[in-house]
């Protein structure tokens, strides 16, 4: 107990401040014709929603090119048509994600409706309480033990300004790796991050240090007479 004292208070903090921020502005706001990372999410949600998966990267190649994977576009199809999400913009207001016509769609409770998405799938990709949250926690304990740096970890002003703030996606599987490679479970790091640079692209900012890690483990070991 009292060791999950302060980590619980810390998550607690840190889905508080997730909630603070989400009440504020973004960048683009109002300020077209491209809108800001509001609209790159709200139309990436309308194309995936509508269109086969074939079109979704050839569509209006000159307004927010699909740029994610087909992993992360494969998710956000589920949210869509399986219900994953709690409740579907098509079904709360279908001018929220109106094929075309809906494009530069900006009102109070479709932002608090991406808000909310972003709070409990991280920005429609990856679930915060079953990904994100439970990564921190064993990070905390297990990697972390015995250090200052544990607190902060949950509080992160980037992450939770870049994720709730800007309806982006979190890193909760590519910390996933981190905890797998920690605790010398190699392989399911390694999937961890796999699926992570699946849902993102921007997750080969952080291949290398994977690479370079699983690298020297192998020629350590091989050096040992064990690989």
């Amino acid at each position: 107990m009292e060791n999950w004292s302060p980590v619980s208070i810390c998550v607690l903090l840190g889905l508080t401040a997730r909630w603070a921020v989400s009440l504020n502005s973004y960048s683009g706001a109002g300020k077209p014709p491209m809108f800001g990372a509001y609209e790159t999410q709200r139309h990436w949600q309308e194309l995936t929603y509508y269109l086969p998966v074939h079109e979704w990267y050839f569509n209006n190649l000159k307004y927010w090119v699909c740029l994610y994977t087909h992993t992360h576009k494969l998710f956000l199809t589920l949210c869509h048509h399986v219900y994953v999400l709690p409740c579907r913009a098509k079904r709360i207001n279908p001018e929220w994600v109106e094929l075309h016509t809906s494009q530069g769609y900006e009102s109070l409770a479709h932002k608090m409706f991406m808000r909310v998405t972003a709070k409990t799938t991280e920005g429609q990709v990856s679930n915060n309480l079953l990904i994100y949250v439970p990564a921190v926690v064993l990070y905390c304990f297990y990697l972390l033990e015995g250090s200052n740096k544990r607190s902060p970890v949950s509080l992160y002003t980037g992450l939770i300004l870049i994720d709730y703030g800007h309806f982006h996606i979190s890193l909760g599987l590519a910390l996933w790796g981190v905890v797998g490679l920690g605790l010398g479970w190699d392989m399911l790091g390694s999937l961890a991050f796999v699926l992570a640079l699946k849902y993102k692209q921007m997750e080969l900012y952080h291949s290398l240090p994977f690479f370079c890690y699983l690298l020297g483990k192998c020629v350590k070991q091989g050096l040992a007479g064990r690989g």
